[in-house]
């Protein structure tokens, strides 16, 4: 329903008429029948409306701009205060004539003249009868023409349809008024105190948001019934709009509340981050095109940077999409796209710093610099991938710092040990809340550059868990070939990874996939000799530790053979570790007297050494001697470097069977079983008595039970105790061997041959059998390892017996 006709109605009031003023707003049943006799002028004054229609009864306010209609209404309201009132077809026409009018109209009374300060004239208006014009008798200076009645069918007072149809245009309309906000609510008031069925009709009539033509329809409609019918077909269609508009509003409203309310804690959010010295959302937009602009990017790269960009400033902050949407890219503007550290070719100030910081590692040293050589003659040289494989505490992690400095690049380490899921090395989808980078792309940010030397430490020790198998995530961050376009899933962008220098650890190789290590160059970085353990004591870890323990070296002095005496009695191990920790035991002993102004011996000596460390733990490293019959030193590999053990072999009368112990693994028991066997085969050659094998059962046992072992490689070891058991002969002093045996009675070839030559040293060897084949890797040992030793290299099991087993008998030997 229209506003304005409410307000215009709401708008009169008896103070702003004078005292004698006439005012109708609402219409009884009486005034209904008074007007019902009135009867009609046989000529009028005819007013033509734009954009109205007025109805019987209702009281319109109407502005009057024309010169006619104002002269018009200023005469009848000198006069008989009567006028014709009817709605123009056309509101375009300025000076309407008959033809440009409606036919049916209204016979109004004028309430009041008010004259405007624009210069218009507003009348207040009141319909009373409906009239039909009959003859037009003026038209200067305004139309005037004579009328006639129109009858109007009404139903009966009681007829119930009739009565139905007013009762729900009233709660029609009370329901309009109520769901509309336009609308006030004073219109309801009138509404329900409205009393004639008729007036309630065209009082609804007229302020309906109907167009001029169907209102005009309703006036002429004569039947009452059928006009209420059509009202109300008026009303409901009203009313339906209205709840579709209102249904809207309200979801409109309830977004713009949201809106609203975001904006405003967004705007105290800033003002709260300025006051507290914080960055606005802008800033940091601003700040990252800052940084962006800075930075070496092609233009692939700028490109999904600033699409990134451009996702970040739709979000809303409060979302938790956008710290990661940050995240990602400070990590974009953080890393070192195409940033290179500058390599330093002087090659004797490369040589000086590993030879500064490690002794030894010869292989590893040259390596080093034979690719600054190369790179030195070509620059886009590829990065090598090396792997320092061996035993812990030998320095093949402290070993990359050293190439990192001798280079001049920046170091970085990762831990590969217990690692076992892809993401860490891949790192996670960035649509993951908490998603990261991975482990790589991490480090090349806190590097700063794109060529560091990269340790990948303990590589062997990584693991496959339910998260997928970092080791093979890793071919690809290894492989020259691929690396140029690492991909990261966090980054989701290609990282030119091929010039990182990238130097893996490992202990052992076997737990290493074959194409992860097919793509490292693998240098054996082995254990170190008792002399290199002397020199590394003296050169590195007693100052090391005089240092972190706040003393110099004139408060303590440890001489060669007093480190040679910690070395041999105190550690077992092809590395230093162990010996750091009891240098750092003797230091502390300086330092508590030190601390308590007690005196010491500053400059030690072995009893001293043995007062601060106790007695020496690791004494069965020295050979034992060869007075009891199948006793001998074999050597052997392990995690921590070489070792040897002794087979000790025992006759007892039985049936010829045959017993092993020692915690021996599978291959190790066919050693035993494939050496008794051959001199079973070849007992007439050996000087062995057939007999024994039938009357007397044989036990052979390892020491350390406690300790696993297997291999091959004491299979000529097991023999030659054998032998010296069955014939009761001495074994050669200060002799030991390795290699495995076949049926045949060949020697074959074993590994681990530095680590078991630096053990045989340790113990005080003086000879070492070999299979021939292991004479290759005899002679790429250095010479100092080799000095004081002699080998032996054989081919048949027949040779190891001719030099390992003497002539002579053992003391007090069995009669077999």
């Amino acid at each position: 329903m229209a506003r304005t006709k409410f307000t215009h109605l709401d708008s009169l009031s008896l103070q702003e008429m004078e005292e004698d003023a006439e005012l109708i707003p609402l219409m009884t049943t009486e005034d209904e029948e008074e007007i019902d006799r009135e009867n009609l002028p046989n000529a009028l004054p005819i007013l033509p409306l734009r954009n109205t229609v007025l109805f019987p009864g209702v009281v319109i306010p109407i502005t009057a701009g024309r010169d006619s209609s104002i002269r018009l209404i200023n005469d009848a309201n000198n006069d008989s205060k009567v006028i014709g009132v009817v709605a123009q077809k056309d509101e375009k026409v300025e000076n309407p004539a008959r033809k440009d009018i409606h036919e049916v109209g209204v016979v109004a009374r004028i309430l009041r003249v008010l004259k405007m300060p624009d210069g218009n004239t507003t009348v207040i208006i009141q319909g009373k009868k409906r009239f039909q014009l009959d003859e037009v008798v003026q038209e200067e200076p305004y139309l005037r023409a004579t009328i006639k009645e129109v009858p109007e069918g009404r139903p009966a007072r009681e007829n119930p349809e009739f009565l139905a149809i007013i009762e729900s245009i009233k709660d029609l309309a009370l329901e309009i008024i109520r769901s509309s906000p336009n609308i006030p609510s004073e219109a309801s008031f009138a509404i329900e105190n409205i009393e004639s069925p008729s007036f309630l009709i065209n009082f609804v009539s007229s302020n309906m948001n109907l167009r001029v033509e169907e209102k005009q329809k309703l006036l002429e409609t004569g039947d009452l019934k059928k006009r209420a019918l059509t009202t109300l077909k008026y009303l409901n269609v009203e009313f339906q709009k209205l709840e579709l508009k209102n249904d809207i509003q309200s979801k409109v409203q309830s977004d713009m509340n949201q809106q609203q309310r975001e904006y405003f804690l967004h705007q105290q959010m800033k003002t709260i981050q300025e006051e507290l010295g914080g960055v606005s959302h802008e800033d940091e937009i601003q700040e990252l095109r800052e940084k962006a602009a800075k930075k070496k990017w092609n233009k692939d790269i700028k490109e999904h940077f600033e699409k990134e960009l451009g996702k970040l400033q739709r979000m809303n902050p409060q979302v938790a999409e956008y710290s990661i949407q940050r995240n990602y890219l400070d990590l974009y503007v953080d890393l070192p796209w195409n940033q290179f550290s500058k390599d330093k070719f002087d090659l004797k100030r490369a040589q000086r710093i590993l030879d500064r910081d490690h002794y030894g590692l010869e292989d590893v040293k040259k390596r080093i610099i034979e690719y600054l050589a190369v790179l030195k003659l070509r620059n886009d040289m590829k990065s090598p991938i090396l792997c320092l494989f061996g035993p812990p505490g030998v320095g093949k992690t402290s070993l990359g710092k050293s190439v990192a400095e001798a280079l001049g690049r920046e170091y970085v380490r990762i831990s590969l040990g217990g690692l076992r899921d892809e993401a860490e090395i891949r790192g996670h989808r960035k649509t993951y809340i908490g998603a990261m980078p991975g482990r790589i792309i991490q480090s090349l940010k806190k590097a700063g550059t794109s060529n560091p030397v990269f340790v990948l430490d303990e590589i062997d020790k990584l693991s496959m868990g339910n998260s997928g198998d970092p080791s093979s995530a890793l071919l690809e961050v290894l492989d020259p070939e691929q690396n140029s376009e690492f991909h990261d899933n966090f980054l989701e962008m290609g990282f030119d990874l091929s010039k990182v220098m990238f130097i893996a650890t490992a202990n052992n190789l076997a737990p290493i996939q074959p194409a992860l290590r097919d793509r490292m160059e693998v240098i054996n970085v082995s254990g170190y000799t008792i002399e290199e353990k002397v020199e590394i004591a003296r050169q590195h870890l007693l100052p090391k530790q005089l240092k972190e323990h706040g003393l110099t070296k004139d408060d303590l002095k440890v001489g060669k053979r007093q480190l040679e005496k910690i070395v041999e009695g105190y550690t077992r191990e092809s590395g230093v570790r162990g010996l750091e920790k009891q240098i750092a035991k003797v230091v502390r002993y300086a330092a508590k007297n030190i601390a308590m102004e007690e005196e010491y011996n500053k400059k030690l000596t072995n009893q001293d050494i043995v007062k601060i460390l106790g007695s020496p733990k690791l004494e069965r490293d020295k050979y034992e001697d060869n007075e009891v019959a199948g006793v001998v030193t074999g050597l052997a590999w392990t995690q921590v470097g070489g070792d040897i053990l002794y087979i000790e072999s025992i006759l007892s009368k039985g049936k010829g069977n045959l017993n092993i112990t020692g915690n021996l693994g599978k291959v190790m028991k066919e050693s035993a079983t494939i050496a008794l066997e051959y001199i079973k085969g070849n007992a007439e050659q050996l000087g062995v008595n057939p007999d024994v094998f039938q009357n007397y059962n044989v036990h052979i046992h390892v020491p350390e039970g406690a300790t696993p072992k297997d291999g091959p490689s004491a299979g000529i070891t097991m023999l030659t105790s054998l032998v010296s058991l069955f014939t009761q002969r001495k074994v050669k002093k200060n002799i030991a061997m390795t290699g495995e045996i076949t049926l045949r009675g060949k020697v074959l070839p074993v590994g681990g041959i530095k680590e078991k030559i630096l053990a045989a040293k340790r113990a005080h060897i003086k000879e070492i059998i070999l299979c021939e084949d292991n004479r290759t890797d005899v002679e790429e040992i250095k010479e100092e390892y080799l000095k004081g030793l002699e080998f032996h290299y054989v081919k048949e099991m027949s040779e190891v017996i001719e030099v390992a087993v003497l002539k002579q008998k053992v003391k007090n030997p069995k009669k077999l």
